[in-house]
Order: C-alpha cells, then structure tokens, then sequence
C-alpha cells in the first residue's frame, strides 16, 4: 500500500479535519493522567463513571477500539461490509467483548502499555494510508481521517470515564473536541463548550437548551 501522509482537509464549517497528530496527542494526555493514577495504586476496579465497566475494563476496551480501528485500514483490500474476523470475547459476563486483553500480571503499568502500543498501531494507519482508502465501520463506511475522528472520540469520552472511577481531574483541549465534533458529529451546536458538547454528545452530561440524549451514534461518512 502507498505511503501517502494525509493532509488536513477542513470539514464543511471549516475546521481542520482530524489528524493522526490529533490523535497522538490525545492518547499522550490520557497516558499522562492516567500514569499518575498508577503511581498511586489507585483501584482500577472500581466502576468507569457511568459505565458498568471497571476502570481496567475500560481502558482495555480504549485498547481493543484502536487495534480494531487500526486492522480495518490494514488490509490491501480493507473490508466494506464487516469488520476483520479478529474472535472477540468477554472475560466476564457483563464486561466488555474484546479481541484485545491486557494480562491481569503485567498490573496497572502493562495495562496502560496496550493502550499506548494499540494508540501508536491507528496513529501510523492513519498516516501511511492513502486519504481514498475506505474501510467499514458499523456505523458507516469511513476513510482514514473518519477513523482517526473515532479513535480520538474513543479516547476523549473513555478516559472521562477512567477518570471519573478513580477521581482525577480530566478535560482534553477544545480544539480536539471540536475537531472531533464537527467530523463526527455535525448536528451539534458549534457555540457552546466543546468539551461539554462532546460529552452531550455521547450522552455522558447535559448542555443548555438541548434534551440529553439517551442513544446517539456518530456519522462516519467521508467529508
């Protein structure tokens, strides 16, 4: 496959698209925030916010959604009607079903190692493949900036989880919410908080004048 870099398109309204640099980014600032909870031995087993999920179930499921954004754009031919038959599963029932496990041994610092290593395996999808590749995605077929959107998603509102468990303080820069809102999402408002907004969004807080959503998906569509 040709190594061609993306070059930052701007979405209808105009603001930059997102970038595998967007989503590098936002997997560093997680790491950072969540590496301090690991010095402190914090527990991991308490619940992820409003999930039903453990905070260490949530990030392996952070994990499991780059490697899987990732292995769409792998293939010469990327699928465009399913996903790649990785076997998923859970290792408990109610837990989150993923191709992607951390081993329990490796504690809180290994957990945190997968999350980096999957993050860095879509950060290069994104820049190594060409802008016209198209992959399927459940909510839509998606080229790779549309990938890199999700991932940075996945990342922005799953680290807000982890964070409300183990009680740190979490807010990612507007402008990679805003980024990631106006690709994925284009219905939202554009004149309220983006971090606020995105939240709204994927239905984790309310925003003035708008009924908090209940189900939500995204659009993938190429721009």
């Amino acid at each position: 496959m040709p190594s061609t870099p993306l070059t930052p398109a701007a979405t209808p309204d105009r603001t930059p698209a997102v970038t595998a640099d967007d989503l590098e980014e936002a997997v560093r600032l997680t790491l950072d925030t969540l590496r301090a909870a690991a010095a402190t031995e914090a527990d991991w087993e308490r619940t992820a916010g409003s999930l039903e999920w453990t905070c260490r179930e949530t990030v392996e499921h952070l994990s499991d959604d780059l490697f899987a954004y990732a292995v769409q754009l792998g293939p010469r031919q990327p699928p465009l009607t399913g996903e790649v038959p990785y076997s998923y599963a859970s290792r408990r029932p109610g837990g989150p079903a993923n191709a992607v496990h951390a081993d329990p041994a490796a504690g809180s610092a290994g957990l945190l190692q997968v999350l980096e290593a999957s993050g860095a395996l879509l950060v290069a999808m994104v820049r190594t493949t060409p802008a016209e590749v198209r992959a399927y995605h459940v909510f839509g077929v998606s080229d790779p900036a549309g990938f890199a959107a999700m991932g940075l998603v996945e990342t922005l509102v799953h680290t807000h989880d982890v964070a409300g468990g183990l009680g740190l303080d979490w807010s990612p820069p507007a402008a990679l919410c805003a980024r990631a809102l106006a690709r994925l999402f284009p219905e939202a408002p554009t004149d309220t908080d983006p971090w606020q907004t995105l939240l709204w969004a994927t239905g984790r807080a309310e925003l003035a004048g708008h009924p908090r959503r209940t189900k939500w998906r995204w659009s993938g569509a190429p721009r």
